[in-house]
């Protein structure tokens, strides 16, 4: 009986959380570990509380598993802190040079490794689309949560805004209070999107996110499937369930006995756009037929 520990950046209840843990297991399964007959997994979820995942990562780095599975940058980053001894793998956390997950890129070392999901320089993606979706769209907020750093995603976005003549209109909110406060405030002004920066807000704020950007007849952009097919108008990035499915090939090596230092980091390859049109025909958007066109997946 091997044992591994799962620190996660989301809430239990959220269903993407689920769905991650699902092709995680099933990965894993692939390889042939199976939970509760070769394999113990011990679960920890942050639900985007800073505290609680300091807390649980060192609850899992007590329990000393064989590796531990973190999900998200902010998952990552509290347990890397903790050990230099216990293998780490991270997914769904953005790495870059001097981002401060593993450091050097291009020499791998330490004892983490695994798949990263999001560059930087998406933010100029997310933008783009949703003024192809929204040519309208004049002023931009970027949602984000001030307790984790989303310093390179909003520096990327506001940079291309510039270039596009956008305003971008920065709005940190931590809970729904905060966050019904923001965008209500936003929309006294007209011709704005919304963009919601990683990490994943919790699955109560996300719905609270959907009901307003539909009150106000905001058109919004979101980083990951997950986000469109619950609601949100339109998506672009990795499918995540793929990036833990992924994760599993790591689990596998090293409890066969290979080192976090000799498995690359590995990146996304393919970043799919979904377009949800009942959340367009919500806020009396027509999503051009161009865009719908390239589109990965249409939600009617």
């Amino acid at each position: 009986m091997r044992r591994i520990g799962v620190l996660l950046f989301s809430a239990e209840n959220d269903p993407v959380t689920q769905t991650r843990l699902v092709a995680l297991r099933e990965g894993l399964e692939a390889a042939g570990w199976t939970e509760g007959r070769n394999l113990q997994i011990d679960y920890r979820f942050g639900a985007a509380d800073p505290a609680r995942l300091l807390s649980y990562a060192d609850e899992l780095v007590r329990i000393a598993p064989d590796i531990i599975v973190t999900g998200a940058t902010p998952a990552t980053k509290a347990v890397l802190p903790l050990t230099m001894t216990i293998p780490i793998i991270f997914v769904e956390a953005t790495n870059e040079v001097g981002f401060g997950v593993t450091g050097n890129l291009a020499r791998q070392e330490g004892n983490a490794t695994g798949i990263t999901n999001l560059y930087m320089a998406i933010g100029t993606r997310w933008l783009e689309l949703l003024r192809e979706a929204a040519p309208h769209v004049a002023r931009m907020a970027l949602l984000f949560n001030p307790g984790f750093d989303s310093r390179g995603y909003i520096a990327a976005i506001e940079a291309s805004a510039v270039a596009y003549g956008v305003q971008a209109v920065r709005m940190p909110a931590r809970n729904a209070d905060e966050i019904e406060r923001a965008i209500s405030t936003f929309a006294t002004e007209p011709n704005g999107g919304l963009l919601v920066v990683p990490p994943r807000p919790t699955f109560t704020n996300i719905q609270l996110i959907f009901q307003l950007a539909a009150r106000y007849r905001i058109p919004a952009i979101y980083p990951t499937r997950g986000f469109a097919a619950e609601g949100g108008l339109m998506s672009y990035g990795p499918d995540s369930a793929d990036l833990f499915r992924n994760a599993a090939t790591y689990v596998d090596r090293i409890l066969r006995g290979e080192k976090p230092s000799e498995l690359p980091i590995q990146f996304p390859t393919r970043f799919d756009l979904v377009v949800n049109l009942r959340a367009a025909r919500a806020i009396g958007l027509e999503i051009p037929r161009a865009l719908i066109a390239r589109a990965a997946e249409v939600i009617e």
